[in-house]
């Protein structure tokens, strides 16, 4: 929202209260830390020509409307909100990519990938999904 621009810092801050409220109580009964994965469906975030229930009821209470967030926001995003972890792929085609991580209690810290670096930055640029590349193969009889 803030690369999109047309959101004050404030309605941002605000945007970010309302968001992390209602996850917190929509999560509140499937949130497992010693089994991250398990509700990982439950907790998935999306928009796919859709507004997701959660994003679109913490604009409306900076007072934006669906059709402003669509034109700031991508038009398909998941977001995995996971303990210890939330990734996004925007489009469907897209790269799935960590936007963040935290060490599991007791485990190891995990090792931070480059891909991540370029994906964050996709994610600031907004763009709609990573370039695809094709390698041609022909066939002759």
């Amino acid at each position: 929202l803030r690369a999109a621009g047309g959101v004050g810092e404030e309605q941002l801050r605000c945007f970010r209260e309302c968001l992390q409220e209602a996850m917190r109580e929509h999560y509140k009964h499937h949130w497992f830390p010693l089994v991250p994965s398990k509700g990982s469906g439950y907790r998935c975030i999306r928009i796919n020509h859709k507004m997701d229930p959660l994003i679109g009821k913490a604009a409306g209470m900076i007072g934006l409307s669906h059709e402003r967030l669509f034109q700031l926001l991508p038009s398909e995003l998941t977001l995995w909100v996971d303990p210890f972890e939330v990734s996004y792929r925007i489009g469907e085609d897209g790269s799935i990519c960590v936007l963040y991580e935290s060490p599991q209690p007791g485990a190891k810290a995990a090792k931070q990938l480059e891909s991540r670096t370029r994906c964050k930055e996709d994610w600031r640029i907004g763009r709609s999904s990573p370039s695809k590349s094709y390698n041609m193969m022909t066939v002759s009889s």
